[in-house]
């Protein structure tokens, strides 16, 4: 399958799942990406257009680390973000894939996240 196709269908998924899942500012919307290298993970609220809490493993706290995009690096992003999250005073989110499947590094991000004590 070529790249351009890939990229396309990617797309179409992330568009059709954000279709119904929106943030407010009572629950966020929590999106995760995974590239090749790194985990970006925000809670964004969609009505006034603000990301409320922000992590990636480029920050100083996860780069002594050493996370990579694998389930435990995943599980480890997760349970730093939802510790960020929940001192940041966000209790209920509304969970975004980003287009990919609930399964593996996804998965394990957000039982870790869960396990903080943010509800989705």
């Amino acid at each position: 399958m070529q790249l351009q196709q890939k990229i396309k269908l990617r797309t179409s998924r992330k568009a059709r799942v954000r279709k119904y899942v929106r943030g407010t500012s009572d629950k966020l919307r929590l999106s995760v990406h995974f590239s090749g290298k790194h985990i970006y993970a925000q809670c964004i609220d969609d009505d006034a257009q603000r990301t409320m809490v922000f992590l990636s493993t480029l920050a100083k706290e996860c780069r002594d680390k050493k996370l990579v995009p694998n389930i435990a690096g995943a599980s480890a992003f997760g349970s730093l973000f939802g510790s960020k999250a929940a001192a940041a005073g966000v209790k209920a989110v509304v969970f975004d894939r980003n287009g990919r499947r609930y399964h593996g590094c996804v998965k394990a991000f957000a039982d870790a996240v869960r396990a903080c004590g943010l509800e989705f």
